[in-house]
């Protein structure tokens, strides 16, 4: 089966910033384009970044110019550097293939003084 372990959230103060971390198993990685998501108590899930096979990228505009998506094929990895961190980018996230409805732990960040 699919799986992708997120890891990397905490708590943080806003201004801060955390590099978030997916390892994924059981597919062909480097041929799939990855996303993050984030879903916050009581809103919908909304895709945050994706990341295709060949490195090009996509983001969300409410986060343009503070997060950034990366991937390391050949550890099965895909990574999101998240900064300038706002009290409303409180929220699970999670990482899986983009069309993919599958979702596993994700990974908690809060952003508080």
């Amino acid at each position: 089966q699919v799986q992708c372990v997120e890891s990397g959230g905490g708590l943080v103060q806003p201004g801060g910033s955390l590099r978030l971390s997916c390892a994924a198993s059981g597919i062909m990685f480097r041929i799939y384009t990855m996303g993050w998501y984030r879903q916050a108590p009581g809103k919908q899930r909304e895709l945050v970044a994706s990341i295709r096979s060949s490195g090009l990228t996509d983001y969300a505009d409410f986060v343009k110019g503070r997060f950034s998506i990366s991937r390391d094929n050949a550890k099965n990895t895909v990574y999101l550097q998240v900064s300038s961190l706002k009290p409303e980018d409180t929220a699970v996230y999670y990482c899986t293939i983009v069309g993919y409805d599958s979702w596993g732990q994700g990974t908690q960040v809060t952003v508080s003084s």
